[in-house]
């Protein structure tokens, strides 16, 4: 009797995938945006990238350890944290910014809320709204890449008629590749859009929420009058694609649901245009991926798929 078989309860599903294979994969997907804002922003960004990353390992270990829970800093989450609060500062941010912003996004939004998974919203950009209000001076002044650190102002800005009569676009070459002034992590487009293609083709990330919210987005600039020339500069400018493939496809703060993907991505879009043309801030992605992360829930309600043999 001592060779008793015991039968578990459904699914038996087998996997090679984990949290720590997934994350790893998130970083991989984000090194060459990594390296490209240390060739455009030198050291300053090299700083507060490894900065931000190391706060936020280490206040996950403290919190887990202080509310006696297993400490799990070796599923990479934090890291990959980390990284996109970084990816959210402008490079002349002074260095106690990324250690306070880690603070807030690991353990406020993140272990007080249950730990990984648990979290209803973003811990990288709630922290980032936490301190565009804080020290909004500082989290609105971006240089321009190379070594002088020229405050300069952002593509958006200039097309919100922030920057002064002075200031002219760059060209489209130049922000598609990133060589602009900006967020460190959210400037080059074609490095982002590398390591997207390598998400999805691992299957980490699904392409219904980052599509439908770029594609929403463009929709709604043109019918809220941008003209069609100066759209391309709203989709390579500001952190559009940062936030559709990297923040929006976050697996505890959007929906699982394969329409609720969609709804999220048009949602996030609608309030991305609304923002930058009718508000009063050029850039609007933060916060329309933070207000789609509390409707979530409403979201997945309505949007669960049928259960097979299911009757009313």
């Amino acid at each position: 009797m001592n060779n008793t078989l015991f039968a578990s309860s459904s699914p038996h599903i087998r996997s090679e995938e984990s949290v720590k294979r997934i994350m790893l994969d998130v970083c991989i997907a984000l090194t060459p945006a990594i390296i490209g804002s240390i060739y455009f922003f030198g050291f300053k960004a090299f700083k507060l990238i490894l900065l931000s990353v190391v706060s936020a390992v280490v206040f996950e270990a403290l919190t887990q350890k202080a509310l006696k829970k297993p400490v799990t800093i070796d599923d990479f989450s934090a890291v990959v944290t980390g990284i996109l609060l970084a990816f959210n500062l402008p490079a002349n941010a002074p260095w106690w910014l990324p250690v306070v912003g880690s603070a807030f996004a690991i353990i406020i939004v993140k272990q007080f809320f249950g730990g990984l998974g648990e979290n209803f919203m973003n811990p990288a950009l709630a922290a980032r709204a936490m301190l565009l209000t804080s020290w909004p001076g500082i989290m609105s002044t971006f240089t321009a890449p190379g070594p002088d650190a020229v405050t300069t102002a952002t593509p958006l800005a200039i097309m919100k008629g922030l920057a002064g009569t002075e200031a002219t676009l760059p060209s489209l070459s130049q922000m598609f590749v990133g060589n602009i002034g900006g967020a460190i992590g959210e400037t080059s487009s074609l490095l982002l859009l590398i390591g997207a293609v390598y998400l999805l083709l691992r299957g980490v990330i699904d392409w219904k929420t980052p599509i439908s919210f770029i594609g929403t987005t463009v929709i709604m600039l043109f019918l809220f009058g941008v003209e069609p020339n100066l759209i391309p500069y709203h989709i390579f400018g500001g952190g559009l694609i940062l936030g559709s493939f990297y923040m929006a496809t976050d697996y505890s703060s959007t929906p699982v649901t394969p329409m609720g993907k969609i709804v999220f991505g048009i949602g996030a879009g609608f309030l991305t245009a609304l923002i930058r043309v009718k508000g009063g801030y050029p850039e609007g992605v933060s916060y329309s991926i933070l207000l789609m992360n509390v409707a979530t829930p409403l979201i997945e309600r309505f949007t669960r798929p049928k259960v097979f043999g299911e009757v009313k």
